[in-house]
């Protein structure tokens, strides 16, 4: 082999590595730092660029997009010397390149150690039960001391959350046996209410009734007294006739009358529940005679009638 052609295959390979090390693509989402001999000159965006080979270098290649941090559980003590297990989330974004890569070395541990820290100071300084029931107020304090903190070195914290909060065994079987409690408490309490408001109920109901019952009771005396009133204006008619009768000289209107009134107290006397014999009174001779009273009144009317032919009476007739 001659010497020029191993020369010639030697330039083209050196020629095909200066080309190689001199275009640099980029990829979306990341950017590139550029240095000479290892000082800082410009940063690459994605797409295709050329550097200047030996002379410029890739420094750093930064992630731009946002990514997770998976924050370690550690045990943290509350305020009130309880022990909680805990652990986060850290969600970040670079937003300067520059800062990122030269204002901080290894970014993604000092960012885990910076929220360690803080989740410490901030869930020592709440007691256990705002630790258990105010995530999201632990969640908001993180974010801002973290954002703080993480601004200078070019990064944007977006969001802290707090993954798990778990107090020790004995602590969580205490929890439990007050949550039993409490609901055995307001199971009670439900009951209470149930009853209080079955018996108002009840009451209520009871008025009603009673309230009813005397409007029931009210109407039917009235009934009674209309009834009454109705048979004393029929007596009052009654005894106005036979008072009239009586007037014109007819014994025989008197006599039917008493012993109409006769009869009807012997017919109550005779079914009395708690008569059991009947004694028929010594005067029992007024009622045969009261009988043939009511018998000559009854005979008068007829023989009217039969003088008449039924017709009606020639007075009346006359004033018709």
């Amino acid at each position: 082999m001659e010497p020029s052609y191993i020369v010639a295959v030697i330039l083209a390979v050196a020629g095909l590595v200066l080309l190689v090390s001199a275009v640099k693509v980029v990829p979306q989402g990341y950017n590139y730092t550029v240095e000479n001999f290892g000082r800082y000159t410009n940063t690459l965006s994605p797409g295709l660029h050329f550097i200047v080979p030996f002379y410029q270098r890739i420094g750093r290649r930064m992630n731009m997009m946002e990514s997770v941090l998976d924050i370690p559980t550690q045990e943290v003590i509350t305020k009130d010397n309880a022990m909680v297990s805990c652990d986060a989330v850290v969600f970040i974004q670079v937003i300067d390149p520059v800062s990122a890569a030269y204002e901080v070395n290894n970014l993604q541990n000092a960012i885990e150690n910076l929220s360690l820290t803080n989740i410490r100071t901030v869930v020592g300084s709440m007691d256990l039960d705002e630790v258990l029931s105010n995530r999201d107020e632990i969640n908001a304090r993180l974010l801002n001391v973290v954002d703080a903190a993480t601004n200078p070195w070019g990064v944007k914290v977006t969001r802290i959350e707090i993954a798990d909060l778990t107090p020790p065994a004995d602590i969580t079987e205490a929890m439990a046996r007050q949550m039993k409690a409490e609901r055995l408490k307001r199971a009670e309490i439900l009951t209470a209410e149930g009853d209080k408001q079955s018996a108002i109920l009840k009451a209520e109901g009871a008025k009603q009734s009673q309230i009813l019952e005397a409007e029931g009771r009210r109407e039917a005396a009235f009934r009674d007294a209309e009834a009454r009133e109705r048979e004393a204006e029929a007596e009052a008619k009654a005894t106005a006739m036979v008072s009239e009768a009586i007037a014109k000289g007819d014994v025989n209107a008197i006599n039917y009358f008493l012993g109409q009134q006769y009869v009807m107290a012997f017919e109550k006397l005779a079914t009395s529940q708690s008569q059991k014999t009947v004694i028929i009174p010594a005067e029992f001779s007024s009622i045969i005679g009261t009988i043939e009273g009511i018998k000559g009144l009854t005979d008068s009317a007829a023989a009217s009638r039969s003088q008449t032919g039924g017709a009606v009476p020639p007075t009346r007739r006359g004033r018709d």
